[in-house]
């Protein structure tokens, strides 16, 4: 019998019409949540991300900032016009879309953004928060790895995560916020230095492939029932696509399907699920202003 299929696409137009509703809420207060979305150069998935995101701005009723500069501006000029985005209070979110061109330093853009603005979770501040459990903006891969699996009304208390990849921005964050009282897994970190890894993949109740190589993650090495989260977004040459391309994920979704009990396809799993808690973020920072 094949797995269930969590609909990420549904689950994130659940979440990003919360956030709509919520938005009128604080318009009626006065407030209009606002985000800048900074875009430096044309990266084609870059470009393509922004629009997406610019999109959901939108639909959610919120204000859009967003800012799109030429591959050739200059670190300093970024940072200056994050700085002028910080000292703005009518703006509550700011986004730096990566990567970034080579001359600039990402570690230090990311610093630049106001912990109170930095939507995205990656600001050390709110990284540290995280880890220690106290109020924090969360990354939004990893949150709306949480959220699908909330909605999916997945037993998490006492399981065993496997997490396959280190990344600040997913492995590693998914794997703190699983080891919180409220999911109480107990997590295993799988990367590039593990040895014999099919043999913990199939120890694991939640798989979480976010490794960034297609169809890493094969039958062979899922245990039987297991729920299987594909983080993948990995671009294979398609010439029969319009675009030249099409997705894979990270996990052989086919084989896969026949031996989990959830899985998430790719397109259409966790992907949509980044832009609906990037959302979600917005409003926080914007509901935040109310306590200050």
């Amino acid at each position: 019998m094949s797995a269930q299929i969590i609909d990420g696409k549904a689950v994130a137009l659940e979440v990003r019409s919360g956030v709509a509703k919520k938005v009128e809420e604080l318009k009626a207060k006065g407030i209009n949540p606002c985000l800048a979305v900074i875009l430096v150069g044309e990266n084609p998935a870059s470009v393509s991300y922004v629009t997406g995101k610019r999109k959901a701005l939108a639909e959610a009723g919120m204000e859009d900032r967003s800012v799109n500069l030429p591959e050739s501006t200059t670190e300093a000029e970024l940072l200056k016009i994050i700085d002028e985005l910080n000292k703005d209070k009518t703006v509550h979110g700011i986004l730096v879309q990566l990567p970034l061109p080579k001359h600039i330093n990402e570690e230090k853009v990311i610093l630049a953004i106001a912990p109170e603005k930095d939507v995205d979770g990656f600001h050390p501040v709110n990284v540290g928060n995280m880890m220690i459990g106290k109020k924090a903006f969360l990354p939004c891969t990893p949150h709306g790895i949480l959220v699908l699996l909330e909605k999916a009304g997945i037993k998490t208390d006492g399981a065993h995560a496997v997490v396959i990849g280190r990344s600040n921005i997913v492995g590693k964050p998914v794997s703190i916020l699983l080891t919180r009282r409220e999911y109480n897994c107990t997590v295993t970190i799988c990367h590039t230095g593990t040895k014999n890894l099919a043999e913990i993949t199939k120890q694991a109740d939640i798989l979480i492939a976010a490794v960034g190589r297609a169809k890493t993650v094969t039958a062979d090495m899922v245990k039987p029932g297991a729920v299987v989260i594909d983080v993948g977004v990995n671009r294979i040459p398609d010439e029969t696509k319009k675009s030249g391309f099409h997705l894979e994920g990270d996990v052989d979704f086919n084989e896969v399907k026949e031996v989990a009990s959830f899985i998430t396809p790719v397109p259409g799993g966790v992907g949509p699920m980044t832009i609906a808690m990037l959302i979600y973020n917005t409003l926080e920072a914007a509901e935040n202003t109310l306590e200050c």
